[in-house]
Parts: C-alpha cells; sequence; structure tokens
C-alpha cells in the first residue's frame, strides 16, 4: 500500500514538472514514442485513428510539449515579438489582428509590448525581446533606435516596421498612402467650398504625421487655398491632444470652418471639443478623420473618413517577415497600401456654407 501510494506520488510529481509525459501519452494511447511526436508536431502525416488516440491520452494527462526545448533542439526560435506605439489605439488592435491570423496558422507565439511612443520604453522592449530569443520582431518604430535596431538584424533577428516608414534599408516595411489620403480628405472639403482649413496633426518627428501634413497642404495648393500656419496646430495621436488641438483652432479670432484630424483618437478629443461649445456639425464646423473607426458610422452626424487597411497591414508585414525568415538574404522591400476616403455626413455638403460659421456675425 505504501510503495503504491509513493508510486503514485511519483507519477503525479512527474506530471507536474513535464518529465516523461511524452512517454506516459505513448503508453496510454498504446502508439510509439515517435509517432506522439509526430502527432503533436502536425508536420507529418499519421492516421486519423492514430492521431485520436494520441490526442485524446494527451488530453486525459494534461501533456503540452514543451515548445522552448524542442525550439533549442531545433536552435529555431517559433517565438515573435510585436512592439505597438499606443495599446489602446483601436487601429493597432486591427492590425495585432492581421500578424497573429497569419503568424499563428505558421505556428508562431507572439510577445506583445507597448512603447507608448517612448522611444526609452521602446529600446528596453527590444532589449527584451532579444533576451527572448525571437525569431522577429514587427514594431512602429519611433525614429531614435535606429543603431539599436541594426545590431538586432545584425544579429539574426529580423524586423519589419508597420505604419510608419522606418527611414532605414536593412528593414523591412508596410505602411499606406498617407500622403494621397490626406490629399484626398483636404481636397474633398475644398471642393464643397470651404476656404479656411485646418489640420491637427500628429508628433512631427513622425512620417505618418509629416506625409499627411504634406497631402494637406498640396491640397491646398491645388485648390488655390491660402495656407495659414495658425490652422496648423501639432499633438500626439491621443484623444486628449485632439482635445486641446482642437480648442486651440477655436479660439482663434478666425477659427477654421473645416478640419482634417490626422488619427482617430485625436478625431474623438476634436469632437469632444466641437461639442462642449454645441457647434453644430457640418453646420458650423466640418471634420473629417483619418483612420475609418467601425463606430464612425455610429456617430451623429457620422464621420468622413480616410480608411486604412489596418488588417492587411498586419497580415502583409507578417507575411514579409515570415519570408524574410525563410530567405534572410532577399531585397528588403517597402509595400504601400492604398487608403479610401469613406465620405459621410460630417464633412457637409455646399449647402452648409450659406450657415454662418462660428465666430461670424
Amino acid at each position: 500500500m505504501i510503495e503504491k501510494k509513493k508510486k503514485q506520488q511519483k507519477q503525479e510529481h512527474e506530471q507536474a514538472e513535464g518529465k516523461n509525459n511524452i512517454f506516459q501519452v505513448a503508453k496510454l494511447s498504446g502508439v510509439s514514442i515517435a509517432t506522439v511526436s509526430r502527432v503533436m508536431s502536425g508536420k507529418v502525416y499519421v492516421s486519423s485513428e492514430l492521431t485520436s488516440r494520441v490526442k485524446k491520452a494527451a488530453l486525459t494527462l494534461g501533456y503540452c510539449p514543451n515548445r522552448s526545448a524542442s525550439n533549442l533542439r531545433k536552435r529555431v526560435s517559433k517565438t515573435i515579438g510585436v512592439i505597438i506605439s499606443d495599446i489602446e489605439n483601436p487601429f493597432f488592435t486591427s492590425v495585432i489582428r492581421g500578424i497573429e491570423t497569419i503568424l499563428y496558422d505558421a505556428g508562431y507565439s507572439l510577445l506583445f509590448c507597448n512603447s507608448d511612443e517612448d522611444p526609452k520604453r521602446e529600446k528596453t522592449h527590444l532589449s527584451i525581446l532579444r533576451a527572448e530569443d525571437v525569431a522577429g520582431i514587427i514594431l512602429t518604430p519611433t525614429k531614435n533606435n535606429n543603431e539599436f535596431c541594426k545590431s538586432l538584424v545584425e544579429s539574426g533577428i529580423q524586423l519589419v516596421a508597420i505604419d510608419r516608414s522606418p527611414g532605414m534599408d536593412y528593414m523591412d516595411g508596410v505602411t499606406v498612402k498617407n500622403k494621397k489620403g490626406a490629399f484626398e480628405a483636404t481636397s474633398h472639403l475644398a471642393q464643397l467650398g470651404y476656404q479656411r482649413i485646418g489640420i491637427i496633426c500628429g508628433p512631427k518627428q513622425t512620417s505618418t504625421s509629416v506625409e499627411r501634413l504634406e497631402g494637406f497642404k498640396e491640397a491646398l495648393l491645388h485648390h488655390n487655398l491660402v495656407l495659414d500656419q495658425k490652422l496648423i496646430i501639432y499633438s500626439d495621436f491621443r484623444q486628449m491632444g485632439g482635445y486641446k488641438a482642437m480648442q486651440t483652432l477655436l479660439d482663434l479670432e478666425f477659427p477654421p470652418i473645416a478640419v482634417m484630424v490626422s488619427n482617430n483618437l485625436m478625431t474623438l478629443g476634436a469632437l469632444q471639443a466641437i461639442h462642449e461649445r454645441n457647434l453644430k456639425i457640418p453646420d458650423q464646423i466640418a471634420i473629417v478623420g483619418f483612420d475609418d473607426m467601425p463606430w464612425a458610422t455610429s456617430l451623429q452626424p457620422s464621420l468622413t473618413a480616410v480608411a486604412q487597411p489596418a488588417f492587411d497591414i498586419g497580415t502583409t508585414a507578417a507575411q514579409l517577415l515570415l519570408e524574410r525568415l525563410k530567405d534572410p538574404t532577399r531585397s528588403y522591400r517597402q509595400v504601400v497600401l492604398d487608403t479610401k476616403l469613406m465620405v459621410r455626413t460630417s464633412s457637409g455638403s455646399k449647402m452648409n456654407l450659406l450657415i454662418k460659421p462660428v465666430n461670424e456675425t
């Protein structure tokens, strides 16, 4: 009785420690250890009857293959790091979903990090991911860690930049036609007859902010409209930043009658500032956002916005990384996806110009 109890305790201990579980699965399912290994890897054909027996036994025993040990034996990492700039932004939620869809099917696990637009935090996360021996990293670069990123590539960790142009010739990248999107949004407002058009930009150093401002300026020039520097406000891609920027615009002696906002969260903040002043959209001020979100059609009025293919950004980045891992010597690629202007109510119509804007008597 004592010996039986000791044997049971030993088995429980071994199971808890993950020892010899593959032997236990093989014994319980009545197959060889090699067959269990083939079933659990999923890379070699095994009959459905044997696969079912092995998986049933593994489930009964609570067996889970030690992927780290397997990777160590193969000297191949099956983990990918993802660093995004703002975990609260729903745009990146869709991007991450695209990344995960591709990499999960390829057998990779993901480690997520949030840089919070902080270069120091980004570098810390990069260091941690290197210590975790990830196979590659997909990131929204802050532009301040170029040399460190280069050292990662030289050590064998492949990188792919998303959303922002990396400005580096040693990593792949996926962006959108920011300039085109901003040009079309601003042209839309100009074609409706708005002449005093403002813009709320993101941080000056980010490529997305720079490119969208360029598109805005080119549209004004194209439509022979005056560029008033007072109507260009820089912010931080956050909701509160958009709120404060819109307040600044509305406090001007001659505020804009239409505004383009350079991302989704700042658009929410801008809308808050407009509503607090009891201004009617688009009768007294028109607004166009950059980033089309699911809730855009639920707003009153519905939001005109530049749509980005966020999910496709994620899938494309993941595919580029897999290609790079398969062939590290291939030429680096910069994929630029298209945007689409979704015209709704918030940008108004020519009839809105018959109504006097705020501050005009």
